[in-house]
């Protein structure tokens, strides 16, 4: 089958782009999972991260990049395999413009020329050993959901709330997506995303956005910034489940890790576990200091250029 990967990419060093963001970001607190730089800042994980796909995933098709109006400056766009994508060219005039990266996945499915089978990947994430196809889809072209284990988060969550305390906004949009699908369907899975490449069929998202859950996709799409409300592409992959049309597998750390970049044990880390793919976390608890071994670290496991550098 025809597999393509999808990136959501953003420049958040741009003056232009932080200028237009401007309006809608009248706070900036660092110490917040929304507003801190971390969302949004730019260390070139993309270009390693094409890097890791070229060496460990050769049979994808077609990589598209979907973007703001912007290009990395290092990136060949005269490569056949890479398609940019600007967000006006797939999302309804009235989201524009928009800041919420849940609120642009929506409409991944709007990509032209996106195959029915697509993997998504956020630039700060990595192939980290030979995958083959069948990693991600079974024979039946259905996709592998990987969630993490957890028991009794929808009581843990509620306990959260009743406590007084706030859940960040990905807790909460993960949250949300379980409970609707136990609504629509009565299968509450309760185990959480694993942060990581996934695998989606075009026609789920389709017809997740458009139709099962189409009000609450109206009801987020103008969310310009992440809020709590977002209906996030978590619910994809719970009604993918719920409808049959995936295969849920728990996944270890072995399999696919986390990696805090606050945290100064990353490489050894990394080496110790092996995983089959990694996230390269950036986040509010990240210091300026700690994004200072970024590259380096990336440097050091994918040295090689890609075919998609200048």
């Amino acid at each position: 089958m025809d597999i393509d990967l999808v990136y959501l990419w953003v420049d958040g060093n741009d003056p232009q782009w932080l200028e237009k963001r401007r309006p809608y970001f009248k706070i900036v607190d660092e110490k917040s999972d929304v507003t801190c730089k971390g969302r949004y800042m730019n260390n070139d994980e993309l270009k390693y991260s094409l890097r890791s796909a070229e060496k460990y995933a050769p049979w994808i098709r077609q990589i598209f990049i979907v973007t703001d109006n912007q290009k990395p400056n290092w990136l060949d766009t005269t490569n056949p395999k890479i398609k940019i994508i600007d967000i006006k060219d797939i999302m309804p005039q009235d989201c524009l413009p928009c800041f919420n990266s849940i609120v642009i996945e929506c409409y991944f499915y709007k990509i032209p020329g996106l195959s029915e089978q697509f993997l998504y990947a956020n630039d700060d994430m990595f192939f980290n050993a030979d995958v083959q196809p069948d990693f991600f889809f079974a024979k039946d072209g259905f996709p592998i959901v990987r969630l993490k284990r957890r028991y009794w988060e929808k009581l843990k969550f509620r306990v959260r709330l009743f406590m007084g305390e706030k859940p960040g906004t990905h807790r909460t949009e993960v949250y949300n997506a379980s409970v609707l699908v136990e609504k629509k369907f009565g299968k509450y899975y309760s185990g959480m995303p694993h942060h990581n490449i996934d695998a989606y069929k075009k026609n789920d998202f389709r017809n997740a956005i458009e139709d099962i859950f189409r009000e609450q996709a109206i009801k987020s799409k103008t969310n310009r910034v992440r809020t709590k409300n977002d209906l996030g592409r978590s619910v994809i992959s719970y009604y993918a489940l719920a409808i049959g049309h995936g295969h849920l597998k728990y996944v270890e750390i072995e399999e696919s890790a986390f990696l805090h970049v606050f945290k100064p044990d990353i490489m050894e880390r990394l080496r110790f576990l092996k995983p089959k793919l990694f996230c390269l976390n950036d986040n509010e608890h990240v210091t300026d200091e700690d994004r200072e071994r970024i590259r380096p670290f990336l440097e050091t496991i994918f040295p090689e250029k890609s075919q998609f550098e200048l």
